[in-house]
């Protein structure tokens, strides 16, 4: 049976423990480069300086989010497909939509 939208807030993924320490490494360093941006504005940092580190940060979240949408195609959409719960086809084009919109 197909589990509507609504079911999704109970859903978890389930991510091998080196993914999660791979995912949680990267966000780690992005948070330092966050508070180094935060440092840079606070002493008056020249803007494009500024702006290059703030280039670094989006690069590094478009990486953890390319890690997330790998394993979620390769693990919940296979698996949600398999159970016959074409729905997550309609999520799915959602999700890369929001990833578009950078």
């Amino acid at each position: 049976m197909a589990q509507s939208s609504t079911d999704t807030v109970c859903r978890k993924s389930h991510h091998p423990e080196h993914i999660k320490k791979n995912l949680t490494t990267r966000l780690n360093r992005i948070e330092g480069q966050i508070r180094g941006i935060n440092n840079m504005i606070e002493n008056d940092v020249y803007c494009d300086d500024v702006i290059t580190q703030l280039s670094a940060v989006q690069s590094a979240l478009n990486s953890v989010a390319t890690i997330l949408l790998d394993g979620h195609l390769k693990g919940c959409v296979v698996d949600r497909l398999a159970d016959g719960d074409e729905e997550v086809l309609d999520e799915l084009v959602v999700t890369i939509k929001k990833l578009m919109r950078k």
